[in-house]
This record gives structure tokens, C-alpha cells and sequence, in this order.
């Protein structure tokens, strides 16, 4: 039976004839662009490693693997041709007023009868290619298996092929692979049967994968396929290239017609790959270390590590020390020892925060610019950029453009608006990201497209820092990433403040994915220390440690009673009668940080104050974080009394320097990171007991740390910061206390260990399989958890956020009455573009986002409406018409009153 090229592929956005026929791209054009696309990404996008862990799992030599790859991505949508999907009223149409589809005259066919269930079949595609696909493969002689198809090569492929759309399927049993028509009519018998036998030979002979391979599918093979797979479908599915690849009227997809159009495919799709901005880039050679240049943990590691690594190959280096630009650029240093050992393509930089990571971004950047080859395009990845990193990372260059070590909009590393990586599932495969962990904990969750984050991941380094700081279900989900990571042998850089079981664990995760386990390794307790385990064999090797930098510094911690601002106040005064020096003051909530701002600016005129919080406007936050950069450098920087108010958000951002920290209540590991940012040998900070602990805050740790550090205390850095948050946790602690004191701090410290528990499990529960747990079954990557909801997921990451765009009215040259962005710019009207459905472009939306608390964005009602919904980038996206009251823009849900300043947006609660 000869191929129909009737059956189409591809129709959205392609256009129409003279006569009003929309335009249809055969879908076996359209498999073979995909094949061709594969080609090219196995050539110049995959590493030497990657394309090896294909080769020995399939065990076949790289051509026959190059060729196979090809091969599979060209039948990714072979389950298209089924009835459903040919008939849908949204696909290609004649240009009829009944908007008739194209294929209409199969249904007219004897061959291409069908029922009216097969119509009513739900069955998507992507499922319906794994169905069938599985059963074709054991007809030509894939590895099979009628008790454990799973288990099986002809499975897996079928299994993977069918996850090209996010997600994969559950398991195909033999019974169902030998006849999928019983359970889905909708694959059609007959002609579409045939089509589909036809559609799979022709590319397999254009292709020419004739080679049987007898290897199993492993994890990390999986994960290299899924990602060759699906990007090679993203690219050869891009509307203008299709508008430029479409055969003339009459095409027959005769054998001469696929071998010719073949040729076309292929001399196509080195071009498609060059356009987004992947290819290119690597580490150079890390310089030799100069002797005596250096000492402490940056000449340990410079001398140690680059010898570890060539002898044993790249795996995870643990750095643990005391916050410092000297860790950040030892573990940037070992990062590059790594990259340019491994060949790896790029760096994914994870902090904790979005704010960390927005100030962070500038030294990776400087980072790329001395350890990285070829071009590269770099990314902010976080909560409030998301929605469109291309557009958040341009507005963040523009804030640096007072910074010398900046790049400006229009340099080299900015992705452009229409870039192809600026998209939430592409973002990841840029060479240079800089974000918070949970992009990478999303790839060990049911999320869609997590396997596509494992693939975009396995060419990087990756540097997690302060790898302790998400709490106990970022615990467990890190551990589950890195036995990923080092499975798919992904060099990674961890660091944290000091050493404990926590870290420990992280340790043992990564050896335990390099396939060791036995005796258990202690990162070394003293500060500052590193440790290095090499993903080949999982070993663990406890290299000569540091000396240490000869003497520690002190930080004084005083603990005052007085009210909160009072104490504020008075803590401050001295500095501004001295003329000089810089403080950092942080607050609760953005609106205590407002306000006090206020009363601070106000009572101490001497002294130039600058408020942060993550309640601004994106574009605000980036232009403030940029200037404290240079206000509060450690050399230069501001003249005379600096004071920054600023909340919790602030924490784990390195770069500041100042000379006083003040702080409400938080456990002892938050104090400590806050008073990392006091530069001097003579650290200080001041803790204001009377004041309101954050809600992020456990009860019991803050609690503890009130009782350990009473009036006051002086604490050795580094040598003490170990023993010091140990005994924060010690039971000795309750043994002090009276009765009734006793008995309150067990109850805080029982429900803190019931929340740990709950969170840790909840994370085990919705973490996808361990590399080594996954016995053959790909679906388990998808899985469906019967109570797993959207609520839950978020909860999980860590993301109980909306964000708001505030709106306020005004008219146009028309007369209209559009919205705008900024009241009274008309620059910043809000363009709802042409059609009938009125809605935002998303980019222009990401300067001007507030990440709010999602309980407070679900009491806004009505202004979220369902066009902005539809949007797939929107629906975290809530917007508020602003109104003027009394000289403020203002919005009141029903519990609470938003008003928007020149300070942020403040929140409160209605009476």
C-alpha cells in the first residue's frame, strides 16, 4: 500500500491558498524533519559523554546509535494517524463555510471506515503511539517481554517516544500491545492501520536504521533520549520553517518524493539549531594556581582538586565554610576545574531566593566571562522571571548599567525577546543560568517536561549554594536530585555554611547514585573544609584540608529588650553622629520594612537610607539590588551613614559589607547568614527580642536561639559556627528550664519534628523513583498520585506565590480608556495586541510583577478574568485595578487593602 500524504502533521499557523485551503504539512514530512533535526542535535549538541551513555546502552556502535536516535524521534507522532486526530474540527479545513476539515474525504473511504466510538476515542496521541509503537518494535525483533514488557527495549522505546509531550504513560502490557484497536478504536483499522505500517517503514528506510539493537534502555540513556526526542520535535515543529519546507499541491510522498524531501530535512535542520542559541559553548582551561598567591580554602582547592579530578574523573565537590567572596569563588574556581574536565556546555548557578539569585547573576556572569568558551547566553531563572527569562534577564542588565562588571541589553550573553529559549521549558537548556533550587527539584517531581530538565542538566555544572536552606522537603527532594545527577556522571558543586547530618546525606546520595554504597563518609566538621566524591566509582575522597586563615573574627550578638524601633533607633544613632559607617536593618514583612524606612528617613535625616523588599515591582528590585551592590561594596562604595531596611529576603545575598546588622528573631543559622554581610574582624548584630519573629520562621528554632544566646554572645568565625548551631539543637537546652518552660519548648519542638516529618514525607511520597529504583518503567517518572493536586505541588517547592501587576487608568490619543502600567506614561499602556481575545503579552508584564503571599492574591476577586487564564505563562498572574483614594493607588479585596507606593505595595489585613 502506497503512503497517503493526505495525512497531515501540522496545520496551526501555516497559512492558506488563493483559495482559502488552509495549508496542511504531511505528517511524514514532518516526522522526517524531526529525524533530521535528531541527527544534528546528536552531532554538534550532545557531549562526547552523552552520546556514550546511549552507545553502551544500547550496545551498538555510535553510528548505528546516531541513526537509531534519528529513527525513534521520526516516529514521534506516528500515533497521529489515528481517527480523532485526522478528523478534529481544529485541524487544516478546506476554506469551506462549514470550515470542513481537510481529511474529510477519508471518512469517505472504504478503507478508513470507522465507528462512532472511535471518534469519541480520548486517547491522546502521545499514548497512542506508545501503544502502538510497542508492539511493532517486538515485530521486528526488539528486546521483549511478555511478563515485564518494562523491562524490555521495544517497550521502553515505545514508552519514551510516547512522553515527547511532558509526561509518560504507564505501562503497555503484552496483551494490550498485541491488539491496541480493542482498547482504543480510535487507532482505526484497515487503512489507518496500514498508514501507520507504512509511515514507520518509509522512515526507517529513508533514515536508514536498520540495525537491531539488543541493549536495555537505562535511566540515564532514557533521559538522554527523551531530551534528543522532544527538542528535536520543539525545533522541527517551528511555523516558519514548516511555511518554508511545504510541498506543492499534489505531492505524492512517493518513495523519490521522502528521499528527496529528505535531503531537504536535513540541510534544514543545522540552521534550526543554530538558532537557539545552544551550541558553542564550553570551559576553558582553568589556570595553574600561582604559588603563594594564596591561602586557606581557595590554595587547598586550587592545589588539590584539579590532580583529584584528572585522575578520577568529574563528580560533586562539598564545600562547607562560613558565608564569604572567598567561598563563592572557590566553588565557582571548582566549577570551572569541573566543566572543563567533564566537556560540559554550560553552568546552572541554584541559590535559594530569587533575590540571592538576582544578585548573584552578576558574578556568574563575570564568572563566564573568564571560565567559559565560545558564546553564551545567560538566563534568570526564578518565580518572578519565569514568565519570561529573556525579558527579566534584559531588565536586569539594564538596572546593572551603573555596575562596570554588567552586560547592557544588546551585549553578547542577552537573549533577545523573540530568542528561542525564552520560554519556561526551553529556559534551562540556555549555557548560563542563575536561579533558585527548585528549577532544579522540579526535575525529580511528576511535574511536566521533568525529564527535559534532567537532559538540559546532564551537559552543565551545577553549583547548589547554600545547599541546606530549603528546609526538610528541599532535603529530601535534593537527595533524590543528586543520585540523578550523578547517575547522568553531572559534576556538581554543593556548598553550605557548616557540616552536619544533613550534608552528610547529600554526600551519600550522590555515591549512591555512582552505584556506591557501603561505609558511610563524614564531611569533615571543622570550618572550612571540602571533600570531593568522583561519579565514575561513587568514592569519597577527604583531600588535605585548609589551615584556615589564621585567626577567626568575631561577630558580637547583642540581644536588647526595648521596643522594636526604639531599639532600632538607638542602635543606629551613634553611626550617623560618627558620619560614617553602614548598616543593615531587617524587618518581618514588607510593610514593617516600609515603615520603618519611613520613620528612619525622617528621624535620622544624616543618613542616606534604601529600602528593599520582595513587594516591588521587579524592575524596582533589580535597579535597588544593583545600587546597594555599589553603595554597600566592600571597597568604595557609599559616603558617610548607609542604613539598608530591608526583610528576610535579603539573607543569603553576598556583596553587601556593612558594619552593624540589626534583626528581629529568627533561629540561630538565619542570624548567622544575615551577620555574614557585617565585614570587619569585629562582626556586630543586634537582636530585637521584643520584635515579631517571620512567619517563614520555625517557632522552636527561634525559641532555642533566644535561649542560647540570652543578653548577648560572642561567637569565634569560623571556629565556633559548628558548635554553635549544634548546641541550638541539644537537649541540654530543656534540661535548663523550669517546668512550664520545659513543657512549652518539648511542644514547640514536637510539632516542629511533625512538620519536618510531614514535609519530609510528602516529598519522598512525591518525588519520582531513584535512577536505580526505576526498574525499566519510565511511566513511574509521570506518575499520578490519587491526593497529589496543584495546591500540594506548591507547597512542596516552596512556591506559595502569586504575583500581581498593578493597573491604573487612563486615555489614549483616541479617546479610549486603556489600562497602563505606570500612571501617566503613556509608554506603559498595556497592549492587548489584535484579536478578539484581548490579552497581555507576557513579556511586557515581568518588570512590572510583585510576588505577593498566594492566600492574600486568592482573596482578589474578579480582575484575574479567564482571557488572561487562558494564557498558559498568566495563570499565576493576577492583576489589580488600581484606583486613586486620597492621593494613593489602592485596591481592596475582600480582606485586604492594597496600596501601591513609591516603596513597594503594602499590604494590610481589613478590620
Amino acid at each position: 500500500m502506497p503512503l497517503d500524504s493526505r495525512i497531515w502533521g501540522k496545520g496551526a499557523g501555516l497559512g492558506k491558498d488563493a483559495h482559502g485551503v488552509e495549508y496542511a504539512h504531511p505528517l511524514v514530512c514532518h516526522l522526517l524533519d524531526t529525524a533530521a533535526v535528531a541527527e544534528a542535535v546528536w552531532d554538534e549538541l550532545l557531549t562526547e559523554h552523552q552520546r556514550g551513555i546511549v552507545v553502551a546502552a544500547l550496545r551498538v556502535t555510535d553510528g548505528q546509535a546516531r541513526a537509531l536516535a534519528a529513527f525513534w524521534a521520526g516516529l514521534h507522532d506516528i500515533g497521529k494517524i489515528r481517527v480523532p486526530f485526522q478528523l478534529h474540527k481544529n485541524g487544516p479545513n478546506r476554506g469551506d463555510s462549514g470550515k470542513t476539515p481537510r481529511a474529510h474525504e477519508l471518512r469517505a473511504e472504504p478503507g478508513y471506515a470507522f465507528g462512532a466510538e472511535a471518534e469519541r476515542d480520548g486517547q491522546s496521541h502521545e499514548a497512542a503511539a506508545h501503544w502502538w509503537l510497542a508492539g511493532i518494535f517486538e515485530e521486528i525483533g526488539y528486546p521483549s517481554s511478555r511478563r515485564r514488557p518494562q523491562s524490555q527495549l521495544s517497550h521502553a522505546v515505545a514508552q519514551l517516544l510516547g512522553g515527547h509531550g511532558g509526561r509518560m504513560h504507564p505501562v503497555v502490557h503484552e496483551k494490550d500491545s498485541r491488539c491496541p484497536l480493542a482498547r482504543h478504536p480510535g487507532l482505526g483499522a484497515g487503512n489507518w492501520e496500514e498508514q501507520r505500517r507504512v509511515h514507520f517503514d518509509e522512515v526507517r528506510r529513508v533514515v536508514g536504521a536498520t540495525s537491531v539493537p539488543q541493549g536495555r534502555m537505562t535511566p540515564e540513556a532514557a533521559v538522554v533520549l527523551t531530551g534528543v526526542v522532544t527538542l528535536s520535535d520543539w525545533l522541527a515543529s517551528a511555523e516558519e520553517g514548516i511555511r518554508a519546507r511545504l510541498r506543492e499541491a499534489g505531492w505524492a510522498g512517493t518513495p523519490e518524493d521522502l528521499d528527496a524531501y529528505w535531503q531537504v530535512a536535513r540541510a534544514a535542520a543545522p540552521g534550526l539549531l543554530r538558532q537557539t542559541d545552544l551550541l558553542g559553548t564550553g570551559f576553558a582551561r582553568p589556570p595553574a594556581p600561582v604559588p603563594g598567591a594564596e591561602s586557606g580554602l581557595l590554595a587547598s582547592m586550587a592545589r588539590q582538586l584539579p590532580d583529584l579530578v584528572a585522575e578520577q574523573g568529574p563528580g560533586m565537590v562539598v564545600v562547607t565554610a562560613a558565608p564569604s567572596e572567598e567561598r563563592t569563588e572557590a566553588i565557582l574556581r571548582a566549577a570551572a576545574v569541573l566543566g572543563h574536565a567533564a566537556n560540559a556546555r554550560g553552568l546552572f548557578y541554584a541559590l535559594p531566593t530569587g533575590s540571592a539569585a538576582d544578585t548573584h547573576m552578576a558574578q556568574v556572569n563575570e564568572f563566564a566571562e573568564r571560565a567559559l568558551t565560545g558564546p553564551w547566553r545567560s538566563l534568570l531563572l526564578h518565580s518572578s522571571s519565569r514568565l519570561k527569562p529573556a525579558e527579566a534577564a534584559a531588565g536586569w542588565a539594564r538596572a546593572q548599567m551603573g555596575d562596570e562588571i554588567s552586560a547592557e541589553p544588546g551585549e553578547e550573553w542577552v537573549a533577545s525577546a523573540n530568542s528561542w529559549l525564552n520560554s519556561h521549558h526551553r529556559a534551562l537548556l540556555a549555557a548560563l543560568g542563575t536561579g533558585t533550587v527548585d528549577e532544579l527539584l522540579q526535575a525529580v517531581l511528576p511535574v511536566k517536561f521533568n525529564v527535559m530538565r534532567l537532559f538540559a542538566l546532564s551537559s552543565k555544572v551545577i553549583v547548589v549554594d547554600e545547599a541546606h536552606a530549603r528546609g526538610a522537603w528541599g532535603h529530601q527532594l535534593m537527595l533524590r536530585f543528586l543520585e540523578w545527577a550523578a547517575v547522568l556522571r553531572i559534576p556538581v558543586v554543593l556548598a553550605a555554611t557548616a557540616a552536619d547530618r544533613s550534608v552528610d546525606a547529600m554526600l551519600a546520595a550522590y555515591r549512591r547514585g555512582a552505584g556506591r554504597g557501603g561505609e558511610p563518609v563524614e564531611q569533615p566538621r571543622w570550618l572550612p573544609a571540602w571533600s570531593f566524591a568522583d561519579a565514575g566509582s561513587g568514592k569519597a575522597h577527604l583531600p588535605r584540608q585548609p589551615a584556615g586563615s589564621g585567626r577567626d573574627s568575631t561577630l558580637s550578638i547583642t540581644v536588647v529588650d526595648g521596643t522594636p524601633y526604639a531599639e532600632i533607633r538607638a542602635a543606629l544613632e551613634p553611626m550617623v553622629a560618627a558620619g560614617e559607617g553602614r548598616a543593615a536593618v531587617y524587618r518581618p514583612t514588607p510593610t514593617e520594612a516600609v515603615r520603618t524606612f519611613r520613620r528612619v528617613r525622617e528621624d535620622l535625616p544624616g543618613a542616606d537610607v534604601v529600602l528593599i523588599h520582595e513587594q516591588m515591582r521587579n524592575k524596582d528590585r533589580w535597579q535597588r539590588l544593583a545600587a546597594c551592590r555599589r553603595g554597600f561594596a566592600a571597597e568604595g562604595g557609599a559616603r558617610g551613614p548607609s542604613v539598608l531596611v530591608t526583610t528576610p529576603m535579603l539573607e543569603h545575598v553576598r556583596g553587601l559589607h556593612v558594619d552593624l546588622v540589626v534583626s528581629g528573631p529568627a533561629p540561630l543559622a538565619n542570624l548567622l547568614a544575615r551577620a555574614s554581610q557585617s565585614a570587619g574582624d569585629r562582626s556586630r548584630l543586634v537582636v530585637l527580642r521584643a520584635d515579631a519573629a517571620s512567619d517563614l520562621d520555625d517557632p522552636a528554632l527561634v525559641r532555642r536561639t533566644d535561649m542560647l544566646l540570652g543578653a548577648g554572645r560572642v561567637i569565634a568565625v569560623p571556629g565556633d559556627l559548628t558548635e554553635s548551631l549544634d548546641e541550638v539543637y541539644a537537649d541540654e537546652s530543656v534540661d535548663r528550664l523550669g517546668w512550664n518552660a520545659a513543657r512549652e519548648l518539648r511542644q514547640l519542638d514536637n510539632r516542629r519534628v511533625v512538620r519536618e516529618r510531614r514535609a519530609s514525607g510528602s516529598a519522598r511520597w512525591l518525588a519520582v523513583p531513584g535512577p536505580r529504583e526505576l526498574d525499566g518503567d519510565l511511566g513511574l517518572l509521570s506518575r499520578d498520585h490519587s491526593g497529589l493536586d496543584l495546591g500540594l505541588l506548591s507547597s512542596v517547592l516552596g512556591e506559595e506565590l502569586a504575583h500581581v501587576v498593578c493597573l491604573y487608568p487612563g486615555k489614549d490619543s483616541a479617546g479610549a480608556s486603556p489600562r497602563f502600567l505606570e500612571y501617566g506614561v503613556p509608554e506603559e499602556m498595556l497592549d492587548l495586541g489584535t484579536g478578539k481575545k484581548k490579552r497581555p503579552k507576557p513579556g511586557q508584564l515581568v518588570p512590572h510583577l510583585i510576588p505577593v503571599p498566594k492566600r492574600v492574591a486568592e482573596t482578589v476577586e474578579g480582575d484575574a478574568n479567564e482571557v488572561w487564564r487562558s494564557v498558559a505563562a498568566l495563570k499565576n498572574v493576577l492583576r489589580l485595578n488600581m484606583k486613586e483614594e486620597d492621593g494613593e493607588w489602592v485596591h481592596f479585596s475582600s480582606e485586604y487593602r492594597f496600596c501601591m507606593t513609591e516603596d513597594g505595595l503594602m499590604i494590610d489585613q481589613l478590620p
